[in-house]
């Protein structure tokens, strides 16, 4: 598995246009499914007057990622397949693309729609900002209160970023990020024996 992956940071545009027809690319970095309503309703509002608003998206950098591609009423497999394929050839995840289309009167045909859809999302994925973020595991360590100091130094040693302190049950709790990578090396590192406890909450 990777220990990295590519998303953007903000909402990024690229335009094209054919014979009277108008591509607009839109760019969103995304989390989950209620996050894309919110930007294609946004869309809808701001360009009520478009005929189309064809979109792909891809949710999740581990195991297997959410997408899903909407043509909007354009021919079969002549828009979202595009916009898809160019969020695949750039490596992004956590992504919505979306291309707003304003018809000009002129019909492009099949092959025409494709290099026009994959165009516009090209276009707006070079004028985004990519950057590469690691895969980190949220972890939370239950341990004796005077072992909270040598947790902390192992977490150090292993990079890990402490994101809370808590205690319940007689038992102080550590919740921490680490590098995906790394989360099995820190569990390997704590005998059976030892009185912490660590358990794996989530990828993020």
């Amino acid at each position: 598995m990777e220990n990295t992956y590519k998303t953007i940071v903000a909402t990024a545009t690229g335009q094209f246009k054919d014979r009277g027809s108008r591509f607009i690319g839109f760019l969103y970095p995304v989390s989950d499914e209620e996050e894309i309503k919110a930007h294609l309703a946004a869309l809808k509002k701001e360009y009520h007057d478009a005929t189309h608003y064809c979109y792909a998206y891809t949710i999740g950098h581990t195991g297997q990622p959410q997408t899903r591609l909407n043509d909007d009423g354009e021919p079969s497999g002549s828009a979202a397949r595009p916009i898809f394929g160019q969020l695949q050839s750039a490596g992004l995840s956590d992504v919505l693309a979306v291309v707003v289309r304003y018809f000009g009167g002129t019909k492009l045909g099949v092959p025409g729609l494709i290099n026009a859809y994959k165009t516009a999302t090209r276009e707006a994925i070079a004028n985004a900002t990519v950057v590469e973020k690691e895969i980190l595991d949220l972890a939370e360590a239950s341990l004796p209160y005077d072992r909270v100091n040598s947790l902390l130094q192992l977490l150090k040693k292993k990079d890990a970023t402490v994101r809370g302190m808590d205690y319940a049950d007689g038992k102080s709790i550590v919740r921490f990020e680490i590098r995906h990578d790394r989360f099995a090396e820190l569990q390997e590192s704590i005998p059976q024996t030892s009185p912490i406890s660590i358990q794996h909450l989530k990828t993020i």
